[in-house]
Formats: structure tokens, sequence, C-alpha cells
């Protein structure tokens, strides 16, 4: 291996989030609750990229995503990639996209809908980029979205 490319230690078992806009690394890693995990963590930006010009990479020792847990990193970094690695090796690879639906991740921007007013989660449906408030039908940009 060229140790110019080996910028970040190997895991052995674990996840490694992958092409996430060097922006976004930190928010992704908020979302995820990675401060609260007691297994190592590594967080790193600006690293050059083909496909981004510069990315984001973290790297989740002994840590394996729910599919609910993916979906949250949707929101705010659609088409990152997820290796999961065992025994140094990569075993899966899965690029995240955007579900049709999303509860309890982001906040509605409309002051008066019910889910600002009463204890209760959020729910959007998704079309092309807009989410679409299931109580209130209000509609927003996915890039300009307010994590709850």
């Amino acid at each position: 291996m060229n140790k110019n490319e080996m910028l970040v230690a190997a895991i052995k078992n674990g996840t490694v989030i992958d092409h996430i806009p060097s922006e976004k690394a930190y928010q992704v890693a908020q979302l995820l609750k990675l401060a609260e995990l007691e297994t190592p963590v590594t967080i790193g930006y600006n690293f050059r990229s083909k496909k981004l010009g510069r990315k984001g990479i973290i790297k989740i020792e002994d840590k394996f995503f729910t599919d609910e847990e993916i979906s949250r990193l949707s929101v705010v970094a659609p088409n990152i990639v997820l290796n999961i690695i065992r025994d140094y090796e990569v075993v899966e690879k899965k690029t995240v996209t955007t579900p049709e639906e999303i509860r309890g991740i982001v906040k509605c921007n409309n002051p008066v809908c019910i889910t600002n007013n009463e204890p209760m989660q959020t729910h959007f449906h998704v079309l092309d980029g807009i989410l679409t408030c299931h109580y209130c039908e209000k509609e927003q940009d996915i890039n300009k979205v307010e994590l709850v």
C-alpha cells in the first residue's frame, strides 16, 4: 500500500462513512450521536476526492448502523457511501439514498404546524428533493432544512 494514501488508520470491524461533503462531516457525526459512543471514532475532512473535490470521512470501530440511522444521514448528506468492515476487509458497500418518508428528523418550517405546537414527531413525504409536511402540507427544500 502506498504510504501517501494511508491518511487514517484502518479499522478491524465497524463502519467507514465515505464521500461526505466536507462541510457536512461534523453534522453527520452529530446526527449519528457519535460523541456518545464508547468505541474509537475518527473524523476527517478536506481529504482530496475525485468525485467531490474535497470530502469528509468518518471511521467508527465496532459500530454497525440500523436502516433508520442510515435514513437520518440521507437528509444532510445524500449519496454518501457506507463501507461495512469485518476483519479489515470491506464486506459490504451501501450508498445512502433519501427514503420516501422521513419521520422525526427534520423540523417543519411552518410555525403554526401541529408538530411545532404539540409534542409529536414530524413526518414528511419526500419527492425530488422537496419535503412536504404530512400534517400542514408546507413544502421545504431538503438542502435548507433544520434538524429536530
